[in-house]
């Protein structure tokens, strides 16, 4: 069975940094674009950065230059690397990709930030 497992989450202090990881495992043939989505309290599950195949990234507005999404393909393994951590960047993290064709997602981590 195909399963994406999330690491790296927990308390924060504003302006501290975390790194999400995200490893693919089981029997994979092919790993497509991945990504991050977060879901805080009482809100919508949105989009926070996203990566290609080729390296090609993108980010929501509220993270642009403070969060970095890379993968290891090696490894079926994408990260988030988030600096300068803000009370508002608090939620559930959840990282998604398509895997042998089929979209998966992760159980999801907690990022809590706060003084």
């Amino acid at each position: 069975q195909v399963q994406l497992v999330e690491s790296g989450g927990g308390l924060v202090q504003p302006g501290g940094s975390l790194r999400l990881s995200c490893a693919a495992s089981g029997i994979i043939f092919s790993i497509g674009d991945m990504a991050w989505y977060r879901q805080a309290p009482g809100k919508q599950r949105e989009l926070v950065a996203l990566i290609t195949t080729t390296g090609r990234t993108s980010f929501t507005e509220s993270v642009k230059d403070r969060f970095t999404i890379s993968r290891d393909n090696a490894k079926n393994t994408v990260y988030l690397q988030m600096n300068n951590l803000k009370p508002e960047d608090t939620a559930v993290y959840y990282c998604n990709a398509k895997i042998n064709s089929l979209l998966k997602w992760g159980q999801g981590t907690q990022v809590t930030v706060s003084s």
